[in-house]
């Protein structure tokens, strides 16, 4: 599905329609992204050491928040040129995306040279110890020094989406993807580099889509204007007072999942390890409504920049169905899989139990993380990113910490994440509550004309609303 800046994709025709097929399309790439990491840690429980799925574990904790970092940014181009392109001012969507990628630049420069000195303090936050905290700090350091390609690309496919381009977004991670496949086992097994080799493959992956996102952007949309110091300070605060609570949403997920890996190792390496493989099966399970969160925010921000809430609002409602129904099936089939996966990775005893938790009833309750994200969503191109910060971290400091505890308490390692989705449920109807309330509010329920539009976004910048 592509488009003109003339005639953006989103202001008419079907929104179930718009939603399905970008959630969809994003989600082959995405899908086929975590499949990769899926097979890494099959590989690497072929070597047949525990220590090295725990590390994997502990690693991708890690790489979680600087990928958060990443998609916040993400959220900021994307937010900032689809409602652009709604207004019809297509000079601005060009500048807008050009600052969000030279911030995207200097952050991945600045994040790992301060990470990566303290990893084996931040790794034994974690509760990493010994070989496995060795074996992460390892992986992580070669892998880290691309956050800079990463954010940039990252970037690039969200301005992608923003034109209504999902399947070049999605061919970004998906060739990536492949690429990632084809070397795991030719670096792990055939040059014996082990660990090693999965990070060293992670790698390569990462630039061959760097290069595969900017591509498009730039020869078919013109999508980036040339990089001015005076226009990327001019952009500076509009893109912070986006991306600065965009970031903070998405690294409270870490948080909440680092909390979660903490209170989950005092039960011991089956445990972690039993954490690993659920790390690696949820976005493979769930991998398009992690697509729906990047597909549904440019239909909403497309349609408030053109005035039409009438259609903003049922972009809403499409989401939350869409989620309902593919999280039944999602649930459904992982059900019926959950014995193989687990022989899979001939996982026993505590490992087991994990899998299967999450293989049963816990798969239902990702309907709420599903809402969730279509409510943040909204948030973030309806012009209040505070929302969506406010409800994540919630979500995984008062939702999450005594929740996990009390679980653990009562249920034992299982507990922790009974208790993890118990505090999500709670966050993920406030989260609708507020969208709701917010998409039916005398200030933004008005109808402006593109224009009008436009220079309202810049008021509310300039005023400091958003």
């Amino acid at each position: 599905m592509t488009t003109s800046q003339d005639d953006p994709a989103f202001l008419n025709g079907s929104l179930m329609r718009h939603v399905t097929v970008m959630s969809f399309t994003g989600s082959i790439g995405l899908m086929a992204m975590f499949a990769v990491d899926f097979i890494d840690m099959i590989f690497i429980s072929m070597l047949g050491n525990e220590a090295l799925a725990a590390a994997v574990g502990y690693a991708s904790t890690v790489l979680f928040f600087t990928n958060s970092i990443n998609i916040g940014l993400s959220i900021a181009a994307g937010s900032l040129v689809s409602r652009s392109l709604g207004a019809k001012a297509p000079v601005e969507a060009r500048e807008y995306a050009t600052s969000v990628a030279v911030f995207g630049v200097i952050t991945g420069l600045i994040v790992p040279s301060i990470a990566m000195p303290l990893l084996p303090q931040i790794l034994g936050l974690l509760g990493a110890q010994g070989a496995t905290a060795e074996l992460a700090t390892t992986y992580l350091w070669i892998i880290m020094p691309t956050m800079s390609f990463m954010s940039v690309a990252t970037v690039s496919m969200a301005i992608l989406r923003a034109h209504g381009d999902a399947r070049r977004s999605m061919s970004a991670t998906l060739f990536g993807a492949i690429a990632n496949a084809i070397l795991d086992p030719i670096l792990i097994f055939g040059l014996d580099l082990g660990l090693e080799g999965a990070a060293i493959a992670s790698v390569i992956a990462r630039l061959l889509m760097f290069f595969l996102a900017v591509m498009p952007v730039v020869r078919r949309y013109n999508g980036f204007a040339k990089p001015a110091p005076t226009t990327i300070s001019r952009d500076f605060r509009a893109v912070s007072a986006i991306a600065g609570p965009a970031v903070m949403t998405n690294v409270a997920t870490p948080v909440g999942a680092a909390i979660v890996m903490r209170e989950m190792s005092k039960y011991g390496t089956e445990a972690i390890a039993g954490m690993a493989i659920v790390g690696r099966l949820t976005p493979i399970a769930f991998s398009v409504i992690f697509a729906l969160s990047g597909a549904i925010g440019p239909i909403v921000g497309q349609n408030f920049g053109a005035g039409r809430m009438d259609r903003v609002r049922e972009a809403f409602r499409a989401g939350a169905i869409f989620t309902a129904l593919y999280v039944i099936l999602a649930a459904i089939i992982l059900l019926l899989v959950r014995q193989p996966v687990a022989d899979l990775f001939n996982a026993e005893g505590l490992t087991r139990s994990i899998i299967y938790l999450f293989c049963g009833p816990l798969a239902l309750t990702y309907f709420f993380n599903g809402v969730t994200f279509v409510a943040n969503a909204s948030f973030n191109n309806l012009g209040k990113p505070g929302y969506s910060a406010w409800i994540n971290w919630g979500k995984n400091t008062l939702g999450t910490l005594p929740f996990v505890l009390v679980g653990s308490l009562w249920f034992g390692a299982e507990g922790v994440l009974i208790g993890q989705a118990a505090g999500g449920i709670i966050f993920a109807v406030i989260a609708v509550i507020m969208a709701v309330r917010l998409m039916n509010s005398d200030e933004i329920s008005t109808k402006p004309t593109p224009f009008q539009s436009q220079r309202r976004l810049h008021l509310l910048i300039n005023r400091g609303r958003w």
